[in-house]
This record gives C-alpha cells, sequence and structure tokens, in this order.
C-alpha cells in the first residue's frame, strides 16, 4: 500500500478515535437516526391533514379545528405539569429500574385524576362553540362524544416514552410512531373519501393510537418495572411542580391556542377553517420539536448541576433553534404560492397569512422547547409573573390591533409567542445566576467540564 494511503488511513483513524470527533460522530448518528424517522413520522402526519383539508368541506374543516384545539386545550390541562415532573424525577433515578417505574406509576395515577377535570371544564366550552358556529345540536353531540375517547387514548402516551427517551434508546420509539402515522394515514384514507364529516376524520385519527400505546408500554417496561405502584414521596416532589404549574396550565390552555380562540369569536367560520389549513403547514416544526424533545432535553435533564456547563448547552441550543427557524421563515417568504399549492385552490390566496403564521409557529415552537428545558431543571416560572406579562401583552394588543381582520389577529399570535420566548430566556438566566449565587454562598466551587 503506498504511503499516502497508509497516513490517510491512520489519520482517520486518530480522528475517530479522537473524543471530540467521536462524540460529534455519535450525535450526527442520532439526529440523522431521529431526524429521518421524524421526517417519515411528520410526512406521514402532514399526509394524512392535508387529505383531511381537501376531503372536509370547509364547515366541517372549521368543526375539525375546533374540536383539535380542544383536544391540545384538554391535554394541557391533564398534564398540568406532571410530565415534566415525571422527567425532573426520573432524570434522577433513569438508572434504577424499579425506582422509575415507581416514578411512571406515580406520574399515570396524577394524570388520570387531572383528565377527568380537565374533561369536564372544556367540555362545555367545546359545546358552546360549535353551537356557535353553526353544529347541530346532533352533530355537536356526536362531535363531543368523539372527542372523550381521542382524550383519554392520548393521556398516557407521553409518560411511557420517558424511560426510553432517559435511556436514549429511541429507535423503538421512532418504530411504534412511524407505525401510529401509517395507521392513521390508512383508516383516513379509507373512511374520509366515502365519509366527509369531522367526526370520522377525529375518530380515524385516534384509534391506531390505542394500539400505539400497547406497544409503548411493552418499550418501557424493558426499563421501568411495570408491577411498581404510586409512591407518596414522588407523588409529593411531583406535585411541587404541578402546583406551581396548574395556573400557568389553565391559562396555556387557552392562550396556546389564542389564534383560533380570536378567529372563533370575531372572524367568520370560512376564517376558522383557513386558520386551521394555514396551522397544518407547521406540522414540520414537529420534525424538530421532536428530535429536541426525543435527543437533547432528556440529556439536558440529567445534566451535573454545574453553571458553565448549563449556560453553555443552554445558548447553543438557541443558536440552532434560531438558526433553524430563520432558514424555515426564508423558504416561506421566497416560495408562498408553491407552499399552499399543499392545502388547495380553497386556500390559494393566503399568501401573506401563512408567512406571518410561520413566523409564529417558529416562535412558538422556540418557546415550547425553552419551556421543556427549564422543567426539565425543576425550574418554574412563578404563575402570576408569566399570566401577568402575557395578559399585559394581550390587552395592549387587543387595544392596539382590529381584531376582525385576519391577518391582524395572526400578528398578535407573533407578538404573544415573542414575549413569551423572551420572559422564559430571561428567567433561565436568572436560575444560572441564582444557582452560582448559591454556590457561592454554600462554598461550592464551580468547575466546567
Amino acid at each position: 500500500m503506498p504511503i499516502g494511503s497508509l497516513n490517510l488511513k491512520r489519520k482517520a483513524t486518530e480522528l475517530y478515535n479522537d473524543p471530540k470527533h467521536a462524540k460529534i460522530i455519535q450525535w450526527g448518528k442520532l439526529i440523522s437516526i431521529t431526524g429521518s424517522a421524524q421526517i417519515l413520522v411528520q410526512a406521514l402526519a402532514l399526509v394524512s391533514g392535508i387529505l383531511i383539508i381537501r376531503l372536509l368541506p370547509t364547515k366541517e374543516y372549521a368543526f375539525y379545528t375546533l374540536v383539535n384545539t380542544m383536544l391540545g386545550a384538554m391535554g394541557l390541562l391533564a398534564d398540568s405539569g406532571v410530565g415534566d415532573g415525571v422527567l425532573s424525577q426520573g432524570g434522577k433515578v433513569w438508572q434504577d429500574s424499579a425506582k422509575l417505574g415507581a416514578v411512571i406509576a406515580t406520574g399515570l395515577d396524577l394524570r388520570k385524576k387531572f383528565a377527568i377535570a380537565s374533561l369536564l371544564f372544556v367540555l362545555p366550552v367545546l359545546v358552546y362553540m360549535l353551537l356557535h358556529h353553526g353544529a347541530s345540536i346532533t352533530m355537536t353531540f356526536i362531535l363531543s362524544l368523539c372527542l372523550i375517547p381521542s382524550f383519554l387514548v392520548a393521556l398516557s402516551s407521553s409518560i411511557l416514552e420517558m424511560p426510553p427517551k432517559l435511556h436514549q434508546d429511541i429507535l423503538p420509539l421512532q418504530k411504534n410512531q412511524i407505525g401510529l402515522n401509517i395507521g392513521r394515514l390508512a383508516l383516513v384514507s379509507l373512511t374520509l373519501f366515502l365519509f366527509p364529516f369531522a367526526y370520522i376524520a377525529i375518530s380515524a385519527a385516534s384509534l391506531p393510537q390505542i394500539w400505539a400505546n400497547l406497544r409503548l408500554r411493552k418499550i418501557s417496561a424493558v426499563y421501568a418495572r411495570t408491577d411498581q405502584v404510586s409512591d407518596p414521596e414522588i407523588r409529593t416532589e411531583i406535585m411541587k411542580i404541578v402546583r406551581r404549574t396548574v395556573p400557568g396550565a389553565i391559562y396555556f390552555c387557552f392562550s396556546s391556542q389564542i389564534t383560533t380562540w380570536l378567529i372563533s369569536i370575531f372572524g367568520s367560520t370560512d376564517n376558522l377553517a383557513q386558520v386551521g389549513a394555514l396551522g397544518r403547514l407547521a406540522v414540520i416544526l414537529n420534525v424538530f420539536t421532536a428530535i429536541f424533545t426525543t435527543l437533547v432535553i432528556p440529556r439536558f435533564a440529567r445534566l451535573v448541576n454545574d453553571k458553565r456547563l448549563l449556560l453553555y448547552h443552554f445558548l447553543q441550543i438557541q443558536f440552532c433553534l434560531i438558526i433553524l427557524s430563520l432558514s424555515i421563515i426564508s423558504i416561506v417568504i421566497i416560495f408562498p404560492h408553491q407552499v399552499l399549492s399543499i392545502l388547495g385552490r380553497n386556500y390559494a390566496m393566503l399568501s401573506k397569512e401563512v408567512i406571518i403564521v410561520v413566523i409564529g409557529s417558529c416562535l412558538a415552537m422556540m418557546a415550547g422547547i425553552t419551556y421543556n428545558i427549564l422543567l426539565s431543571r425543576a425550574w418554574v416560572i412563578h404563575p402570576a409573573i408569566m399570566i401577568g406579562v402575557n395578559i399585559t401583552t394581550q390587552v395592549i394588543l387587543m387595544l392596539s390591533l382590529n381584531l376582525t381582520k385576519m391577518q391582524s389577529v395572526l400578528w398578535f399570535s407573533v407578538v404573544n409567542s415573542l414575549v413569551t420566548l423572551v420572559l422564559l430566556q430571561l428567567f433561565y438566566f436568572y436560575n444560572i445566576k441564582k444557582q452560582t449565587v448559591e454556590s457561592a454562598n454554600n462554598g461550592i466551587e464551580i468547575k466546567a467540564d
């Protein structure tokens, strides 16, 4: 073999064995596996969503949008910080299957109890909104009935995913999600062509979740023992987070979907369908959200309390999110008509609106990931601060904007998401500074890796 080839091979071996480069290679593999699977998952979800948009009449799609909005609100209320408490406690005992099993059992027990209150709180609001937008009493009853199983089957999935996520066993989760979305696409395709009704679309989307949950329990059981019961001490620790999170959860179950609420109140049924359709385009952002929540946040939860390490990784995450968001927004600005062609001719005139929606969605994605980062360290911003700042912002915007116009409502959402993001970032830096002060007072020396 020529000397040049031997030198090249030796350098390649040294590069591969170098710890820094090995870490880059490892992350590259993880991101490529997770990213490719999530691209497939979200592509299937996008195709299902586009089929629903194209096959449902505008009024039926408006009903579908309302029900999905309520499902999101109920999910937030049923969680109320339980999932974040489970992640925070699970990150401390992730190598002990018995203790991790107790954390999961406690989280599932708490979520079931919150689910009942959530259902009683949100269902009357859905009934009122459906009747307000022209649904008959019979259709309102059927849609409300379809909402309940869709909600119940989605309750346990995020908690059951915690053990494999903490152990970074990602592949089984990805396979399960792919199977789930193939099932949804198949049912949507088979049913909506014959029965283009909102309640059929909701049922077809939720039934495969039952099968996925059964598989998810088997995947979770590898790392967390299923024979464990709810633990009072773990419950107490989770409830510390829940008590500070519940007011925010009640507020955010509505504010997170504020665009839909405002359009429902001030706009027409057609406007509601348009906002729902544009929101479907933002599903591509779920690919990146899934990568962060699957790979980054569980690792962040496992980090030691090292000020420099926590600050470095946080800034690294924020920089990646900014670059990602700017890239997506730029593509939509350059090709708005091509993007809208996915939705069909009923939505082709929304070239300005789609840009505003994508900007707001990117900001909401960044705020959501930042919020999960904070909760992974059990850092919960006081609800009075979060709610107070957001309500003040919303009141100012309501007085400044003409909310009967669709673009004004969309800009309302953009500014609201931006304020939330900045507030969460400032709170993170406050906790880093507070940790430094506490460490100094306790005589602890902090060293970076």
